[in-house]
Formats: C-alpha cells, sequence, structure tokens
C-alpha cells in the first residue's frame, strides 16, 4: 500500500522493532490526537545514536516495541488537533518532542512543539538533538578567551565546535576519523588532534596550552577511554561536561584526579521537557539567523523502509558519516 493509499484508508506506515537488529514496517491505525494534543504528519527524524543499544538487544528490550517506536527527532506538518488546543493550527510546521516518530504520523502535546518559521521551509530539522546541542552549550559556559577540547566530532561535537568558536573560544577538536576532523576545521576548530594514543593527545593538548590545558573539555563520545581523556585535558579549577551517552554499563572515574584538580563537573543531559524546548527554541533561532548551518552535518538519508540501514551506519560510522535522517515523501 502506498502512503497517500494508506492515509486514505486511515491508516500509516510504523517502524516495529522485532528483535535484535531486526525492523519491519507495519501498516497500522494512524493515531487520533487526545485532549491537548496535536498529530503531526511527519517529514522525518533523526536517527539518534541512544537506538542503538536497543537495537542491539540487550536483556531488558521488549520486542515486538510499538509502532514509531525510538525515534524521538521528528519534525513535521500539524494535521490534527484535539481538544482544547489553542495557540497552534492545522498546517503550522513544527519541530517536536515525541517519541514513536519512526512513521508517518505522530502524537506529540501541543505544549511540546516549537514552530519553524518560513525561513526554514523545506529544510530538516530534528528539534530535538539541535536543542541538546544548545542546552550543552549553555550548560558549558563558554566564554571569550577560554580554550576547550571537545572529544568527538559527530553531530553534537561539530555543532559546539562553532557555538564554543564563535563566542571567542580556542576549539581543539579530537576526533578519530579524519572526515570528522576535516568538519571540525569547517566549523571553525584551531586546532585537531587525531584520537590514537592517550598519551600522544596529552602531551599534545599540554603543549598547545603552555601546560595548564583546558578550560573546558566537552566529552562527546560516550565510552570510558574518552571520559578519562577528557578529566586528563581538564586545567585546575576548570569544567568537565559529560555530553556523551554512557547507556551501555558503568563508568569508572578518577576521582584522585578530579578531586587534586578541583574540577566542576556537568552532567550535561536534560530531563525536564521545558529545559529541552528552550534549546529547541534556540536552535530555531540559532539556524534561521544563520548563526550556524547544520546542513552539511546531515550526510546520510534513508527511507523509513531502510531504518536498519540508518542505524547500522550510525553504529558503524562509514567514511564520510555524521548524522542519519529517515525522511518520508
Amino acid at each position: 500500500m502506498t502512503s497517500g493509499a494508506a492515509a486514505a484508508a486511515g491508516t500509516m506506515q510504523a517502524a516495529v522493532f522485532t528483535g535484535p537488529g531486526r525492523v519491519e514496517i507495519a501498516h497500522v491505525p494512524r493515531p487520533e490526537p487526545g485532549p491537548g494534543q496535536v498529530r503531526i504528519r511527519l517529514e522525518g527524524c533523526g536517527v539518534c545514536a541512544s537506538n542503538l543499544t536497543p537495537w542491539a538487544g540487550p536483556d531488558w528490550m521488549r520486542f515486538p516495541t510499538a509502532p514509531g517506536a525510538l525515534g524521538h527527532e521528528g519534525w513535521g506538518v500539524v494535521d490534527a488537533l484535539g481538544e482544547s488546543v489553542t495557540g497552534i493550527s492545522v498546517g503550522d510546521r513544527v519541530a517536536a518532542l515525541s517519541y514513536h516518530a519512526y512513521a508517518e504520523y505522530d502524537l506529540a502535546e501541543a505544549s511540546a512543539l516549537v514552530r519553524l518559521p518560513e525561513s526554514l521551509a523545506g529544510k530538516p530539522f530534528p528539534g530535538e538533538p539541535l536543542g541538546c546541542a544548545m542546552n550543552i552549550f549553555r550548560r558549558s559556559d563558554i566564554r571569550q578567551g577560554h580554550t576547550v577540547a571537545v572529544i568527538g566530532i559527530g553531530f553534537l561535537g561539530a555543532i559546539l565546535t562553532r557555538l564554543a568558536t564563535d563566542a571567542g573560544a580556542r576549539v581543539i577538536a579530537i576526533s578519530r576519523r579524519p572526515f570528522s576532523l576535516e568538519m571540525a576545521r569547517a566549523f571553525g576548530a584551531a586546532e585537531t588532534i587525531s584520537m590514537q594514543n592517550h598519551h600522544d593527545i596529552i602531551a599534545r593538548v599540554k603543549d598547545l596550552t603552555g601546560g595548564v590545558f583546558c578550560d573546558r573539555v566537552i566529552e562527546a563520545v560516550g565510552k570510558q577511554w574518552p571520559l578519562d581523556l577528557a578529566a586528563e585535558l581538564t586545567r585546575e579549577g576548570g569544567r568537565l561536561i559529560i555530553a556523551g551517552y554512557h547507556q551501555d554499563g558503568p563508568r569508572q572515574v578518577n576521582m584522585q584526579l578530579w578531586n587534586w584538580r578541583g574540577l566542576d563537573v556537568i552532567n550535561a543531559h536534560e530531563r525536564d521537557p521545558a529545559r529541552y524546548l528552550e534549546g529547541m527554541r534556540e536552535a530555531v533561532s540559532a539556524v534561521a539567523s544563520g548563526r550556524f548551518d547544520p546542513t552539511p552535518l546531515y550526510t546520510h538519508q534513508f527511507p523509513l523502509a531502510r531504518l536498519g540501514d540508518a542505524l547500522d551506519a550510525t553504529r558503524d560510522r562509514p567514511d564520510g558519516f555524521l548524522k542519519a535522517l529517515v525522511t518520508f515523501p
């Protein structure tokens, strides 16, 4: 059944995860908005690295999933309103905090939408990760004259490089892949270091900073080694910002080093939806004004039927990969 025929029949296509590394496209009823909700005809959804652990099928994961589950970076057009919804209209183009966006339609609370201005018409806008980048930057408290190390240049790391550079900071970008380092330079990094040898990186940053290391270090990988490295690169009294998503098990930290250097440690992951929405609104303003352009970071696009390929690319990071989007006709 085509998308148009499905819509006419009151159904939609939605991804259902049926087991580790397995996803099927099902035809299911379109959801109907309840009081205070809106329905969004999705144009696309970003693929988040947080999906990778469920995709691998850990013991706690339950299959099959609800239709559209795991998708939470959607944007599109409001096409139906629930009771008591005000301040939003059918036809408004929005980014949303919704949670079943690997589908042609999803529901969101009317309070969980951010309107997209006409200047962004036709452009992808995965609002949740863009808002996340803005919130990480705010909590990093980066100022003019700071030296900032960004460990891990993916989608978030590249945006944070741009924001920190624009704030007047000197950014040292550290990443494994040559393509990522090229992107970091394009987004304003003053120095780039290949993430190969732990002690060589420390020695290089020590040399670049006259032995004092960095005012701010953003760890944006989500693994043990980058977390260890981040602490080593943070100066006495500096701020270590944990932006990597550490969901695959416990971590150990060198508390002796953290204590001795008097580090401020920030977990930059928000849980308050109001904070997320604040970041999303800041992202809309920043992109619409030209403060930064995320378009070069959307390196791979897939139809919904190839969501599995999108997740594999997010996991394997082939050459030239930074961010995958699933887009709809």
